[in-house]
């Protein structure tokens, strides 16, 4: 298992990727091959690869397998190809399984195993029933072939008199490659007890009830991607086959299938929970749902989203500055009439700089006049809380990496990635990167070791499986990644119900919240569908629930949104929640 900086969030290619892996902080935990060994595999792998592209004709990106369903704005061109016309499963034809391993021998197919527990939990300040169930379901190929394994926890509320007007919501978390465990035990009806503004406490790991769960206004399902948390692939199956965009959403969308058709669940109000990366799986999903299984939803919830693009340098410069700014604000590092401004004030200002004489600077390039560049200088070093000689050595972009490093270097410490409010403390002052993300640092252990023993313990899953927190599932097959936002924006207009609340967190610099403000700015939304996207934001990073203030706001904004998005017996749906862009 590899575990890096960049381990939940955008993949290689999106805005918000790693730029460089190389820096990240890897963990093996297998035994380290000598130096000449990895030389001589690295050689074979590459050899590999090129006689892998040159065997398909040069081309690099992957196409998905024919029985993947595409939706239309991300359909293969190349080659005079056409979409492949959508048809019932049980019709389409069996075709093969590329690079599937066959095992020479017998292997036991995998056997779907449940835990069904009962709780009661205060929520949005009343007592909750419920009932909670711990399981996996397989899921097959239309010849019966058993191809994954998918584990999930339901919560669903006890005493609900039509359980087909009842919302119910699946909820995961990104990476690509993490386990849900984070949004499990920060949005679920038990969570794991941090301080307030959300750092980690030392063990005993206490969880408590969740106040701020939405298990009131809707019945929760929180599941992990194939290859982490429990999910694997079926014995004998070749695991990149469920790496990527398309091939991800795809069996993601077999379960959600499965799901409510097990639980009577398809008259239910249906919603999608993602953060990060899961962002982009909920973009996808959208098209991926109604096409391949006519699922249609009443609502998306797009906590910490990535952009959905795959844009420039300089516009990476640009979406990420507000961040910047946010966050020397929080650290009080801006000039004193900067300063007294609110939160919502400073990120506006931010954006006009940004997006204006910035952005305009960025794209003059060498023609910028001498007193152009000296006040944009000055007004970034002002806006910023870094020194004008630096912003100078930068060239005008400061790449995030550094940024992690240099806001508070003269105080020897660092900022989190994950969240700027976190401070970190290094080897020495003088480093070009960070070595470590402080905000992750302070709370994942106490998150992994609370759900380890909360599955074990309350839910009475006991399995002698090693739980994946984050999976190696690189490389990510991108195909596809750039035309998800094109993906939602149709499953908007042909859903006409369909309600978007995008959650955005003013520390978040994984995921900087101008980026998706942007790509929701120039998805081609017709009015009428436009108005159908909202927006909510909140002083905290990536993980806007670790935050108890935040918590509080982003319960009120998630049931709204839900409450507002489906009919009642007897009522008409409400206004839109959340603060409409």
């Amino acid at each position: 298992m590899v575990r890096s900086l960049g381990k939940r969030f955008a993949p290689a290619g999106n805005l918000f990727a790693l730029p460089d892996a190389s820096h990240s902080i890897v963990r093996i935990d297998r035994p380290t091959l000598p130096r000449s060994h990895r030389i001589l595999t690295g050689i074979a792998a590459s050899l590999l690869v090129c006689s892998l592209v040159l065997a398909q004709g040069g081309q690099s990106e992957q196409t998905p397998n024919a029985q993947m369903t595409t939706p239309p704005g991300q359909a293969p061109q190349q080659r005079g190809q056409s979409q492949r016309e959508q048809m019932p499963r049980e019709s389409q034809p069996q075709l093969s399984e590329s690079g599937r391993n066959t095992p020479s021998h017998a292997v036991a197919p995998p056997v779907e195993k449940t835990s069904v527990t009962h709780h009661r939990a205060r929520v949005g300040g009343e007592e909750i029933p419920y009932t909670a169930t711990a399981a996996t379901y397989v899921i097959k190929a239309d010849d019966g072939t058993p191809k994954a394994t998918f584990f999930f926890v339901a919560y669903t509320r006890d005493n609900v008199q039509d359980i087909a007007r009842r919302p119910v919501t699946f909820v995961y978390n990104g990476g690509p490659g993490s386990a849900s465990l984070f949004t499990h035990m920060g949005l679920g009806p038990r969570r794991v007890a941090l301080e307030a503004d959300g750092h980690g406490m030392p063990a005993p790991y206490v969880v408590e009830d969740n106040r701020d769960s939405f298990l009131d206004a809707s019945d929760m399902v929180f599941v992990d991607a194939i290859s982490t948390g429990y999910s694997r692939p079926a014995p004998g199956e070749n695991p990149t086959q469920f790496h990527g965009v398309i091939e991800d959403a795809n069996w993601f969308a077999d379960f959600i299938y499965q799901y409510v058709t097990r639980n009577e669940r398809w008259a239910s109000p249906k919603y999608l929970f993602g953060e990060s990366y899961g962002t982009t799986r909920s973009a996808e999903l959208s098209g991926v749902l109604q096409d391949r299984h006519q699922i249609y939803l009443n609502g998306i919830l797009l906590l910490s989203s990535v952009a959905f693009s795959n844009l420039g340098a300089d516009d990476r410069s640009v979406f990420f500055l507000p961040t910047y700014v946010t966050s020397a604000w929080y650290h009080d590092l801006l000039p004193p009439d900067l300063q007294k401004l609110t939160v919502e004030e400073i990120a506006q200002q931010a954006r006009e700089f940004a997006h204006g004489e910035y952005a305009r600077a960025l794209d003059k390039g060498d023609g910028l006049s001498k007193d152009e560049y000296q006040k944009v200088v000055a007004d970034m070093a002002r806006y910023t809380g870094l020194s004008p000689k630096y912003i100078e050595e930068c060239n005008l972009r400061v790449s995030p990496f550094r940024w992690f490093k240099e806001l508070e270097r003269d105080k020897r410490r660092t900022v989190g990635r994950l969240d700027s409010r976190f401070e970190g403390m290094e080897a020495d002052a003088a480093g070009e990167r960070v070595e470590y993300d402080p905000s992750e640092a302070s709370y994942e252990g106490a998150y992994v070791a609370a759900f380890q023993d909360y599955v074990r313990r309350e839910l009475k899953w006991n399995s002698d499986m090693y739980y994946t927190v984050t999976a190696r599932v690189q490389p990510w097959d991108q195909t596809g990644n750039t035309a998800v936002a094109e993906v939602l924006r149709a499953a908007m207009t042909q859903q006409t119900h369909l309600k978007v609340l995008v959650l955005c967190g003013y520390y978040d610099l994984a995921t900087p919240f101008n980026g998706i403000e942007h790509t929701v700015n120039h998805m081609g939304l017709e009015p009428p569908v436009r108005k159908n996207i909202s927006f909510a934001y909140y002083e905290s990073g990536h993980m806007v629930y670790i935050d108890q203030k935040a918590d509080d706001k982003l319960r009120r904004d998630v049931v709204g949104f839900i409450s507002s998005t489906y009919r009642r017996a007897g009522e008409e749906p409400g206004a839109a929640a959340g603060q409409q862009q």
